[in-house]
């Protein structure tokens, strides 16, 4: 069976096809959003041919209502050219898709930017034809993903003639036939995942593998062939994916060739043979099912994977795939079995009951039965499906719910990114942003979308989940288990390694330590009658896991540290699935798991059906807190109910970043608001405490005033707060009233050093926070808290630039509500004030070049600091908030994210330049949340748990770390190309910054 999805011909328009109608919010955005569109007929020759269209078919008309009214990007594509939107609708789809692929084959230009200028163009017609042959259900999912990639396939195919072509004109490369310049020249492009299978998505990268052969390519220097074929790849991806004003083809991903933190990205086949045969994993044979020769030497292409076979698919049935390729899901998903499936927010594609479930479903088996069976060896996700029932390995049943599922969810995928033409696979988190994604589906709104998209998502996670639990498993005929005597039994050793222990004596003889006592938690009979009931579910877990022995020591640990065992050991007896989150704590975070051994009352916070719920937000936050204080004895006894609250939260916080359900960006809101209830709460308690002994102030009011990661939303588990406070006071108060008055200047000092102490001086319960009031005016030279006046003049004239950039990140957080409002009115005012932009220019690289002789690094893995790192993002935000702040205030945002959002839709960061720092910045924060969970200091992968590696690369999204790392360096680089550009190279430096 042919993979390439084909499409029925007829000669009936589009616009005479459709049968779906997208509502539009309202009647008043979609007139609105048909009027933009027509707004541009007045400077369009060719406009005259849609509004005689859409004048003789006015249901089109409402049609194109609803599309304009919900994709911003749809209505830009149709906008464009209003003749080509006619004359998209008057077409058959299909036609208009062999028509562009057509042309594009017969494409023959000499010039670089014409070739750019056409294919973009060609991208830009098949994208509004697919999506309006999509949305106006002419066309079903696989219908849209087989003619985007043919699309992709014509456009490469004629980048590749361009670039050897013109190689061949400058004698660097001999082609056997100058007419067809790809056919023979050695040059192969194997297009993978979605590309590979005909499956792209309506925002797809194109995922390519590029090899050459040295016995094929006829080069004039042999000796050049890996420098000719990279400088030919990297034109390639320049040609396709680059941003122009006719934006861009497809974006290339060559991240799943052989090895990526060592290999060019082209490399000979010899290299790849030989890297397969020896190294070659489970996921990458899974990867190669879908391979394809799509460019470049098509036939040399196809040969190698005719050659690979024998690594894809194994001769006898292979079982052991699962583990693997569930262990690859893990790394990219959300911990199985914990939580219900959200509809905001949810990912598509990588969460519970996503596509990559169904896609890995079929994988699974096409690996174990694909060896003896060659008619499992298809590409096609749903064409494999349906050969899985015939081959008896699935109920048809199984086959129709999921690839009801799978159409289903495509059509979701591609309307999430129909919206902006961002490759993404969440729904939006707000309301309205969930309805119009259902609008799009054809319902009426949230209301009727989620229990429909919440049915597909339970019957793609349910038959997952059995696939694995069908699985041979560790559970059954574990053979000995005896850890009684003060000997090992052989046969109990044997067992131990036979489960993948490789140091099974140390786990004996730590599990004697227990029976015999020798803790605190294993004193009592009936703790030790439950840690032997729970013995062999424990060690069957750890087993699983990615380094059991590692796995193992951290409970040994944990149960060391327990004051008492009794009720967490019957805990994990009675809920196994707790266990199996306890250990991927153990195993990816031991400064998580130190909480537990601290804390075992946090578990029970895991046992509640509001934990899986979601994220408490603010209110939720500081009504439980507000319980939790009105229980205290005294001022004391609130600071430590506050850091019991603190401590449970943030674990809580990083269990859901551990397990998936929270992203970096989510949890650093989470833990901001956390942070923020806590210092809100506890200045009431201060202040409270504080009058007792020195009274009030007339008129006197103070603001807490968040700066740094706090302020930005973009705290990690272990940030520390950088505050600021304001104050003011009634001009006829001296002193305050009570028994033991202060001036108010006094006063308020004093109160923000006791402020410093409720949040970080330790109790009996532990930290809270470290606290940093350097930020304020004058920094360590200044009084710790400062009136609002003197804030203003000193943010007048007296302020370095890098004071300026802080203040970028300023918010108020606690205080008194009528003040709050002047605080941030005087921030604003500090940050609009008009700056002379080379001397701000200046002082930013200057800020940037002291940073880097400081604390300079050239670890990529200390992802703050190394050039390109996170702090070159913020600076670049944050210098042109500064710059072009004065003219446009409403640019200023304390959070990066949306800093560079607001950037770039006002023109003052480039797209191209957009597309690298938001990607960079999502994947700077995601693993710099992974790397805060597990450890205080520098990362050092060499000595790193299993379980970290794959947490930090299942937040990457790649499947292995050496990729991981690869992908890291590569986007540090391209940042800090950035940062240069947008900033200038560090100059001599003058004093003040």
């Amino acid at each position: 069976m042919s993979d390439t999805v084909r499409v029925a011909k007829t000669t009936a328009a589009l616009l005479d096809r459709i049968v779906v109608d997208v509502r539009p919010p309202d009647r008043k955005t979609a007139t609105a959003a048909m009027a933009r569109v027509m707004e541009r007929a007045r400077f369009q020759d060719t406009a005259a041919d849609l509004v005689a269209l859409l004048d003789a078919h006015p249901e089109t008309k409402r049609f194109l209502e609803g599309v304009f009214a919900n994709s911003p990007h749809l209505t830009d594509l149709a906008g464009r050219d209003l003749g080509r939107l006619a004359r998209i609708l008057s077409n058959d789809p299909a036609a208009t898709i062999d028509a562009l692929v057509a042309a594009t084959d017969a494409l023959d230009l000499t010039d670089e930017a014409a070739l750019m200028k056409r294919l973009r163009q060609v991208k830009q017609e098949a994208a509004l034809a697919c999506g309006l042959a999509d949305l106006g259900g002419v066309w079903d999912a696989m219908a849209v993903t087989g003619a985007l990639t043919r699309i992709a396939d014509a456009t490469l195919a004629a980048t590749c003639r361009f670039c050897l072509a013109e190689v061949a004109q400058r004698g660097k490369i001999t082609l056997p036939d100058p007419a067809d310049p790809a056919k023979g020249s050695g040059w192969i492009l194997l297009a993978m995942g979605k590309y590979g299978a005909f499956e792209l998505n309506y925002s797809s990268d194109v995922d390519l593998i590029v090899f050459f052969d040295r016995g094929v390519a006829r080069l004039a220097d042999p000796d050049e062939a890996v420098d000719l074929f990279v400088k030919l790849t990297r034109r390639m991806v320049k040609i396709m994916q680059e941003r122009t004003a006719d934006g861009y083809v497809f974006r290339v991903d060559l991240r799943l060739r052989p090895d990526p933190g060592a290999t060019p990205i082209a490399m000979s086949l010899d290299a790849a043979f030989q890297y397969y045969e020896s190294m070659g994993q489970n996921w990458e044979r899974a990867a190669l099912i879908k391979a394809r020769a799509c460019a470049g030497d098509v036939a040399s292409g196809e040969m190698f994977v005719k050659e690979i076979r024998p690594f894809v698919w194994r001769k006898y049935f292979d079982y052991a795939a699962i583990a693997d390729v569930h262990s690859i899901k893990r790394q990219i998903n959300a911990h199985k079995g914990h939580g219900e499936i959200a509809v905001a927010g949810h990912n598509v594609k990588l969460g519970r009951g996503g596509i990559r479930e169904i896609e890995f479903f079929v994988q699974t088996q096409q690996l174990i039965a694909g060896g003896r069976d060659p008619s499992l060896r298809g590409r096609s996700t749903l064409a494999m499906l349906a050969r899985l029932v015939e081959t008896g390995w699935i109920e048809a049943r199984v086959r129709d719910e999921l690839t009801e599922a799978y159409l289903f969810l495509r059509n979701v995928e591609h309307r999430i990114q129909m919206v902006a033409d961002e490759q993404s696979h969440c729904l939006p988190m707000e309301e309205e942003g969930v309805a119009r994604i259902a609008r799009m589906m054809g319902f009426k709104g949230t209301k009727d979308f989620a229990p429909a998209l919440r049915r597909r998502l339970e019957t793609v996670q349910s038959h997952y989940a059995r696939l694995f639990e069908n699985a041979p498993t560790l559970s059954s005929g574990l053979g000995n288990l005896v850890f009684t005597g003060d000997q090992d039994d052989p046969g109990t050793l044997e067992t131990l390694s036979t489960m993948g222990f490789r140091r099974p004596a140390d786990v004996t003889a730590a599990i004697r330590a227990w029976h015999f006592g020798r803790y605190a938690a294993t004193r009592s009979t009936v703790a030790r009658e439950r840690l032997t009931e729970l013995t062999p579910v424990l060690l069957t877990t750890l087993a699983e896991t990615d380094n059991a022995d590692a796995a193992f020591l951290a409970f040994d640990r944990l149960v060391a540290k327990l004051p008492a065992g009794v009720q967490i050991f019957s805990l994990l007896v009675s809920n196994p699935s707790l266990l199996r989150l306890l250990c991927d704590v153990m195993g990816a975070a031991p400064k998580l798991a130190e909480t537990i051994g601290r804390r075992p009352h946090v578990l029970d916070a895991l046992m509640e059906p509001a934990f899986y719920d979601g994220v408490p937000d603010t209110a939720d936050l500081d009504r439980r807190l507000a319980s939790y204080f009105a229980d205290a004895r005294d001022y004391e006894d609130q600071l430590d109910r506050a850091r019991i609250f603190g401590q449970e939260q943030l674990f809580l916080i990083g269990v859901r970043v551990l397990t998936g359900t929270l992203s970096a960006m989510q949890a650093g809101a989470a833990y901001a608001a956390l942070a923020g209830v806590l210092v809100r709460r506890l200045l009431e308690a201060v202040e409270t405490e504080f009058a007792k002994a020195h009274g009030r102030v007339v008129g006197g009011v103070a603001a807490v005033v968040a700066m740094g990661k706090l302020g930005g939303r973009e705290m990690t588990a272990s940030s520390d707060l950088d505050l600021m406070l304001l104050y003011d006071f009634d001009e006829s108060c001296e002193a305050s009233d009570g028994a033991r008055p202060l001036a108010p200047s006094q006063y308020y000092i004093r109160l923000t050093q006791r402020l410093v102490a409720a949040l970080s001086a330790p109790t009996a319960q532990g930290l809270l926070y470290e606290v940093d009031f350097r930020l304020r005016p004058s920094g360590n030279k200044g009084p710790m808290a400062t009136r609002l006046s003197t804030f203003v003049d000193y943010h007048h004239g007296e302020a370095w630039t890098w004071e300026a950039m802080a203040l970028t990140r300023a918010r108020v957080v606690a205080g008194s509500p009528g003040f709050a409002p002047r605080v941030e009115a005087a921030i604003r005012e500090a940050l609009v004030r008009p700056r002379e932009a080379e001397r701000l220019r200046a002082d930013v690289v200057e800020m940037r070049e002291l940073i880097a002789e400081s604390k300079g690094t050239t670890d990529p893995w200390d992802i703050k600091q190394i050039p390109g790192g996170l702090v070159d993002v913020e600076f670049v935000a944050q210098y042109l908030m500064l710059r072009h702040g004065s003219d446009d205030p409403a640019l200023f945002s304390t959070n990066t994210a949306e800093a560079l959002d607001r950037l770039v839709a006002a023109g003052h960061l480039s797209l191209a330049d957009f597309d690298d720092l938001g990607p960079a910045l999502r994947l700077y924060q995601g693993l710099t949340q992974a790397l805060r969970l597990a450890t205080d200091g520098p990362f050092r992968p060499e000595g790193a748990p299993r379980g970290l590696l794959d947490l930090l690369c299942r937040v990457g999204e790649l499947p292995d770390f050496s990729t991981l790392t690869a992908h890291l360096v590569e986007t540090e680089t391209a940042t800090r190309a950035i940062h240069e550009r947008i900033l200038g190279k560090p100059r001599k430096r003058r004093g003040n910054t």
